[in-house]
């Protein structure tokens, strides 16, 4: 006998609709420039013991573009860059620009979501050149930051209402807007709650709790740290002087990297609320949990101060932990990710068939099998230097279009217009390379065989063979064009 439940029910599936408990619930935690390779993740203890001890580190993870609003962008919508339009963190550049509102806001993962029955919540930093009273679609509620990362001094789009504050600390507002949501949310529907913190992105602002932890601690002096580079060994912006950099850039940089580890103690302190409260609510056997970053960070690395935008492993390489149903704890994931997987995993965790368009790939598969998966994975980056990037404080000329050159740095630029550049990372049993081309004057190539060389010291490009250069060529040709299926492929 066909009952009015059994009706209602397959309803439901045909409207595309999904019950109450049928499906998991799932937190995404998104940190801001949180490096992997130089230990950003070891001051978080409570998290290593809440998400990694109790599920599986991920530990080839890589971004797509090593830029906050890009790599947002991709996480969003599953796909590359030069899909998304949004080429760096200005709004000429794409962030927050035409483009990504009209076309590409409208598909993005969480639409899907909310039209497929789930609640869907959001707070934190959105994108950098956000400073709207719109609330993006597909959120039930929205707790949006107002451009770039701040810790204090910072305004929230709530819900549709502009709200400035002064003296709460971000990431601890943030944590009760989290809270407060897991805690209200309809329990007959399941929710996605995606929460991004500002820590540990500049200016490294701690919460007073915790600006005196880690007296003691420097920045990791990598056999890569504060090493000269030469004209065939790397890109110009590596080149240029001061190099090695001067004594009290390296105790800058010290004191930077005790800051970033600071203020990731709230993130910490949030990460484990949230598990306790997943955990008293009854719910954490039912929820996937994601911690994860938008990109990495160096810090010395190559005579480069402090900044991401680098093709380098401490710029691409992101920590990505999950733990949720049927993951095994301590488990490891060596197969490759990237940051564009992150929207078809959550819609196949939601029972949602991920759109064509998407160029990543779930990578649920990997939690439960043993299997190493080849991947080619593109990196994508649009350097922002400008004649308008100008510092006159610096020795250098407008016509040089650099970017991101400070005094406190001894003006060894960050960022130029011809730091322009894609890349693929290579890695399959036996190979573990990475291959740059940048779209500059000379053509420059970068090739690194990382299995022989981890810190990425000796650029192999120039001593290729020709048919294996030209195989990485064409393949990053293909990549770059990319869309959907074809982005999945091994060239």
């Amino acid at each position: 006998m066909i009952t009015l439940i059994t009706v209602l029910y397959v309803l439901c599936v045909i409207c595309g609709v999904k019950s109450g408990n049928q499906f998991p619930n799932i937190v995404l935690v998104l940190t801001d420039d949180q490096d992997v390779m130089l230990k950003g993740l070891n001051p978080m203890i409570k998290t290593q013991q809440l998400i990694a001890n109790q599920g599986a580190t991920f530990t080839n993870a890589f971004t797509s573009s090593p830029i906050c609003c890009p790599s947002r962008s991709s996480i969003l919508s599953g796909q590359y860059a030069h899909n998304t339009k949004t080429f760096n963190n200005s709004e000429s550049g794409g962030c927050y620009g035409a483009h990504w509102r009209e076309k590409m806001e409208p598909v993005t993962f969480s639409v899907l979501l909310q039209k497929n029955g789930y609640q869907t919540f959001y707070a934190g930093k959105y994108l950098n050149e956000y400073h709207s009273e719109n609330i993006p679609p597909g959120w039930n509620e929205w707790f949006g930051l107002h451009g770039n990362s701040k810790y204090f001094n910072y305004t929230l789009n709530e819900n549709g209402k502009t709200v400035f504050y002064s003296d709460e600390y971000l990431t601890d507002l943030l944590k009760a807007r989290a809270l407060h949501f897991i805690t209200n949310v309809t329990k007959k529907s399941p929710f996605f709650a995606m929460v991004a913190p500002p820590a540990p992105h500049a200016p490294y602002t701690a919460a007073i709790r915790h600006h005196e932890l880690f007296p003691e601690v420097k920045a990791l002096r990598t056999k890569n740290f504060n090493i000269p580079c030469g004209p065939l060994e790397k890109h110009w912006l590596l080149t240029m002087p001061p190099s090695p950099l001067p004594d009290e850039v390296l105790e800058e940089i010290d004191i930077i990297y005790r800051k970033r580890w600071q203020s990731l103690m709230a993130v910490d302190e949030m990460v484990a609320a949230i598990v306790e409260l997943l955990d008293n609510e009854n719910i954490i056997d039912n929820t996937y949990f994601v911690y994860t970053s938008d990109n990495g960070y160096h810090m010395g690395q190559f005579s480069q101060p402090y900044d991401k935008r680098q093709p380098y492993e401490t710029d691409i390489k992101v920590p990505f932990l999950v733990r949720g149903p049927g993951i095994s704890h301590k488990s490891l994931v060596t197969s490759p990710i990237a940051l564009i997987d992150i929207a078809p995993t959550v819609l196949e965790w939601a029972g949602i068939k991920a759109p064509s368009q998407m160029d990543g790939v779930s990578f649920n598969p990997t939690l439960t099998q043993t299997e190493f998966k080849e991947r080619q994975i593109l990196i994508e980056y649009w350097g922002e230097g400008t004649v308008k990037t100008y510092n006159p404080e610096c020795p250098w000329q407008k016509k040089d279009k650099l970017f991101l050159c400070t005094t406190d740095i001894a003006c060894h630029c960050q960022d130029s217009w011809n730091n322009t550049f894609s890349c693929i990372r290579h890695l399959a049993k036996d190979l573990n390379m990475a291959y740059c081309q940048f779209k500059d004057t000379e053509n420059f190539i970068e090739a690194y065989d990382l299995t022989n060389d981890f810190s990425q010291i000796e650029n192999i490009a120039y001593d290729m063979l020709p048919s294996i250069r030209a195989k990485y060529s064409l393949a990053l040709s293909n990549l770059t064009e990319c869309v959907g299926e074809t982005c999945r492929q091994i060239y």
